[in-house]
C-alpha cells in the first residue's frame, strides 16, 4: 500500500472508529470557587511555554499530511481556522515528504496560509538530524514535534520492528536542529520514567499524548486482516499522564488525548500542564461541518476555557495550575499508586 493511500485510510479511521465510553477527566473535578473577582472581559489567554510564546494554550494537534491533494486541502483549511483563531498547530508525520518530495506541498500549503503562526513541525524518532532539518525548513516551523508511536508501528501491518537506535537518533536531532524539541506520544500517554528519560538527553517540552482520544491501536486493527484487539486499551490516561510526567518546574507539559471542550483544556493546565491540543475532534468537525464550524468551535473552547479562569480567578491559564480539584475513581487510583 502507498502511504498517500495509507495517509488517507489513517484519516477515514481516525474519525470513525469506537472511542471510549469513559472519559477519564470525568475522574477529576475542580473546586468551585463562589465569589468572583474578576472582569471576563479583560481576562488573557497568551502562554509563555518555555521557549514558546503562545497567544492561547490550545493548538490544533498533528493529523494530517502526506496524502496528496485531498490531505493539502485539509491541511490548509485546518491553517485558516488556526490563523482566525489565533492558535498554533502541529503537522501530521513529514516523513513522507522527506521520502517523496511530491508531498511536500501538503505540508508547506501550513505556512502559505498562515505566514505569521506558531507552526510546529513533525518527524518519526527514526529521523536523522538532515530529515529533522529539513522537516522545519519545509514549512518554517517554530518548533519541532518527534513523535513516537512504538505501539502503532508495532501493530500497523508495515510498520517499523527495530527501534534499537531511536534513542541515538532522537540526541542527534535534540542536540543539533536548532529549534524547540517536543516529544510527543500518539495515543499511549507518557510515564515518569519516560519524562526523566527525555530530561537527561536534554528535552525539555513534551507532549503526553495520553490515552482517550484518537486510539491508533483501533485505527490500525481496522487495516489488519487479523486484529490485535488486546492493545486496544493499552496506555497511560491523559491525566494520569499528566500526573506522572510534571516531574521538573523547568519540563513544559502539553497535553493531548481526550480533549473535549476548553473545561478538559483547564483540567489538564490545573494538573500541570502548559497547553492543550486536540485533533481527532476538530478534523471530524471539518469534515462533517466545514471550516466554518470549526472555527466556531475553537471560539468556544476559548469561551469556555475562560468561563473556567473567571469561576477559579485566574487571570491568565497560568494562574489555573494548582487550583484545588477532587479525584475519583480510575484517577485516584492511579494517584494513590503512582503519584502521591
Amino acid at each position: 500500500m502507498s502511504r498517500a493511500k495509507r495517509k488517507i485510510d489513517h484519516i477515514r479511521h481516525a474519525i470513525s472508529h469506537e472511542r471510549d465510553l469513559h472519559n477519564h477527566f470525568d475522574d477529576m473535578e475542580v473546586v468551585h470557587q463562589s465569589i468572583a473577582r474578576l472582569n471576563f472581559d479583560e481576562l488573557k489567554i497568551g502562554m509563555k511555554v518555555g521557549e514558546l510564546n503562545l497567544s492561547s494554550p490550545f493548538f490544533v494537534n498533528a493529523m494530517t499530511g502526506g496524502g496528496g491533494e485531498e490531505t493539502k486541502t485539509i491541511n490548509a483549511q485546518l491553517a485558516a481556522a488556526a490563523k482566525e483563531t489565533g492558535i498554533g498547530m502541529a503537522v501530521g508525520s513529514q516523513m513522507s515528504a522527506l521520502k517523496n518530495p511530491e508531498e511536500r506541498k501538503t505540508y508547506e500549503v501550513v505556512r502559505e496560509t498562515n505566514p505569521e503562526g506558531i507552526i510546529f513541525a513533525n518527524v518519526g524518532t527514526e529521523a536523522s538530524l538532515e530529515q529533522a532539518r529539513e522537516a522545519v525548513e519545509m514549512i518554517d516551523a517554530d518548533a519541532l514535534q518527534v513523535h513516537m508511536n512504538t505501539l502503532q508501528e508495532l501493530i500497523m501491518p508495515e510498520g517499523d520492528r527495530d527501534f534499537s537506535k531511536r534513542l541515538t537518533s532522537m540526541q542527534k536531532v535534540i542536540d543539533g536542529v536548532g529549534v524547540p524539541i517536543i516529544v510527543k506520544e500518539v495515543g499511549y500517554g507518557m510515564s515518569r520514567e519516560t519524562a526523566e528519560t527525555l530530561y537527561q538527553m536534554g528535552v525539555r517540552h513534551i507532549d503526553i499524548g495520553g490515552r482517550g482520544g484518537t486510539n491508533f491501536s483501533k485505527v490500525e486493527n481496522m487495516r489488519r486482516e487479523r486484529a490485535l484487539s488486546s492493545f486496544n486499551n493499552w496506555g497511560i490516561p491523559t491525566p494520569a499522564s499528566i500526573m506522572e510526567t510534571t516531574i521538573h518546574q523547568d519540563m513544559y507539559v502539553f497535553a493531548s488525548g481526550g480533549i473535549r471542550n476548553g473545561l478538559d483544556g483547564a483540567k489538564a493546565i490545573i494538573l500541570g500542564a502548559y497547553g492543550f491540543g486536540m485533533a481527532g475532534s476538530l478534523l471530524k468537525v471539518l469534515m462533517n461541518e466545514g471550516q466554518n464550524a470549526l472555527i466556531e468551535t475553537i471560539h468556544q473552547v476559548h469561551q469556555e476555557l475562560k468561563i473556567a479562569m473567571m469561576l477559579l480567578n485566574a487571570s491568565s491559564p497560568a494562574d489555573l495550575q494548582g487550583v484545588e480539584y477532587v479525584l475519583y475513581g480510575h484517577m485516584k487510583e492511579w494517584y494513590d499508586q503512582r503519584i502521591h
